[in-house]
Formats: C-alpha cells, sequence, structure tokens
C-alpha cells in the first residue's frame, strides 16, 4: 500500500542542479521517515539524506553544504534540491520510507530509482 515514485534525474554539467521529486502513495509523507539513496555504476548503494517525521534531517558529509532534502507544501512530496553537482554524484537515486531515518538500507518501502548523470 505504501508506493514512491522518483522523478526528476536526468543529464547535467559539473557545477549545474537538479531537483529530485519523491511522490509517496497509500500515506502520507509526513508521518514517515523519508530517505535519500544513490547507487553509483559499480559501487553499493549509500545514504545520501534523510528526513524524519518530525522534520529532521540528515546528510551524508559527502552533499553537505550542496543537498537540501525537504517536504513539500504537498504532503505527499518529498524533494532532494542538489547544487553544485559533481560527477561522482552520477547514480541511480532512490528514495525510500519507514518509521526511522535510522534504519538506512533496510527501510521498508523503495521506489525504482531515477538516474541522475553529471558529466559535460
Amino acid at each position: 500500500q505504501l508506493q514512491l515514485v522518483e522523478s526528476g534525474g536526468g543529464l547535467v554539467q559539473p557545477g549545474g542542479s537538479l531537483r529530485l521529486s519523491c511522490a509517496a502513495s497509500g500515506f502520507t509523507s509526513d508521518e514517515y521517515a523519508v530517505g535519500w539513496f544513490r547507487q553509483a555504476p559499480g559501487k553499493e548503494r549509500e545514504g545520501v539524506s534523510c528526513i524524519s517525521n518530525t522534520n529532521r534531517t540528515n546528510y551524508a558529509d559527502s552533499v553537505k553544504g550542496r543537498f537540501t532534502i525537504s517536504r513539500g507544501n504537498a504532503k505527499n512530496m518529498v524533494y532532494l534540491q542538489m547544487n553544485s553537482l559533481k560527477a561522482e554524484d552520477t547514480g541511480i537515486y532512490y528514495c525510500a520510507a519507514d518509521s526511522s531515518c535510522g534504519l538506512g538500507n533496510i527501510m521498508h518501502s523503495w521506489g525504482k530509482g531515477t538516474l541522475v548523470t553529471v558529466s559535460s
């Protein structure tokens, strides 16, 4: 019943910006923690950012100061604003939801991902 769909990925040049969206259905997104994860080619999935059900946020050190996670005015939306993009940010980005940000890679519900490619 809890479903997530990512959108907003694409090709962007280094230094550019992109905003990813995560649309939830079957629940109100602010009832859950929602995290963003990414998987680069040939690498394991890593956590990027998470927002808790009380709107506390956290970020991986590699994206601090460049990425911002937020909930939209529509309660079913969570966004990841990505600025100053680097080639190392390339990967498939997933959103996931569960009761806690601390669950990391074992969060209960996952979207199918959206591809972000940072290249000139």
